[in-house]
């Protein structure tokens, strides 16, 4: 799993010292129906829904709805049945084994303790970003992480017209510590297993920043298999990367057709093939290594329709049709089932969750849920 999607617990004096008092509480959504025609889902152990006043059973998907001002909680069987205002469009989330969820909004970082569905807190950021918009330039937070210690969060902010900025906070006082440039609008941020690096990938300039979490010193290192010809109106360029725990190296598709292997200790890339032909955004690992890709569906004349590309360790790939664009993607801990968003950045995302069987013994299933769902984690 990547390092946002789990972390170790933050000591207790640490926990305490982050208190704050303005908490939002969730909203509580009964009877949200299932996608018409929806199967059961082959997942295992499924949560039940809890009263809006219970903890939030293990397993639930937490999504941030980058088309409303929440986030939605969310049965893998039954759809959502809570939802908790964050700020506007919300985009990527982070959960630490203590519980708390970090979610990036165009407003600032927002708080929320995921086991009593309540938000703690709104960490403005340094960076002046314009006016608080929406869509798929807003500025604001965008690719967000944990560090392995859980002392500090990482937050990619995209500035329109300029240069991305990380935004380094301090989860116990809950305050900007720091400011580092990196490339333009930074659509993922991932940190290295020992968390001595942070690894900002920059869509818009073709590349990732490195940027050392003592010194703060950064590295540029482009990465465009395709070239760079066509600046801000190319398609081909890096979207989402996972580390790859066994050497450090990041992991950024491209295209359905080329994995960019990059080497942070040297900044060289190898281009690996790939299968799907199809516009590819959201990436995550499964416990044995195995990686997924969301395709989004054809942004080009040749690109094959929505996807989700099962890639085992040793290159071999299956590629699962989805219906409809899709943008970002989760595992459950087991590896079992992936669950992936139909936000998606541009137009004709969908509401909803497609749940996927990875054993392939049932079809995938598409859930209703969320509200033009983005970033996903499980609980």
């Amino acid at each position: 799993m990547r390092a946002r999607r789990t972390v170790l617990a933050l000591a207790a004096a640490a926990v305490l010292a982050g208190c704050a008092t303005e908490a939002t509480e969730a909203t509580d959504v009964t009877g949200a129906p299932d996608s018409p025609g929806a199967r059961t889902p082959a997942a295992q152990g499924t949560p039940s829904v809890p009263a809006a006043s219970g903890n939030t059973p293990e397993g639930t998907l937490l999504v941030a709805d980058f088309g409303g001002d929440t986030v939605s909680f969310v049965d893998p069987e039954r759809g959502t049945f809570a939802r908790v205002e964050v700020g506007t469009a919300p985009y990527g989330v982070a959960v630490g084994a203590d519980g708390r969820a970090w979610v990036a909004t165009a407003e600032g970082v927002a708080v929320l303790d995921t086991r009593t569905r309540t938000r703690q807190a709104r960490i403005p950021y340094e960076t002046e970003t314009g006016p608080v918009t929406t869509g798929e330039y807003r500025g604001g937070g965008m690719g967000i992480a944990l560090a392995p210690d859980g002392r500090h969060v990482y937050v990619g902010v995209n500035v329109p017209g300029a240069k991305g900025v990380l935004e380094v906070i301090d989860t116990g006082t809950r305050e900007v510590t720091d400011t580092v440039p990196v490339g333009r609008r930074p659509f993922d941020v991932d940190v290295s297993r020992d968390g001595a690096e942070v690894y900002a990938t920059g869509h818009d300039s073709f590349d990732v920043t490195s940027v050392r979490t003592d010194t703060l010193r950064t590295r540029r290192m482009e990465v465009a298999p395709y070239g760079t010809e066509g600046g801000l109106g190319s398609w081909l360029k890096p979207h989402y990367a996972v580390v790859r725990p066994e050497d450090g190296k990041l992991l950024l598709p491209f295209e359905g057709e080329r994995l960019a292997v990059l080497d942070p200790a040297t900044g060289k890339v190898a281009i690996e093939p790939m299968t799907a032909d199809t516009h590819q955004h959201g990436a995550a690992l499964a416990p044995d290594g195995t990686l997924l890709v969301v395709g989004t569906g054809p942004v080009a004349s040749d690109d094959e329709d929505a996807s989700l590309t099962v890639r085992k360790p040793d290159g071999t790939e299956r590629v699962i049709e989805l219906d409809g664009p899709h943008e970002d993607v989760a595992v459950s801990e087991d590896g079992r089932t992936a669950y992936v968003t139909g936000g998606f950045t541009r137009d004709g995302y969908w509401n909803g969750i497609t749940v996927v069987d990875l054993a392939g013994k049932t079809p995938p299933v598409r859930l209703a849920a969320g509200e033009r769902p983005l970033g996903i984690a499980v609980l």
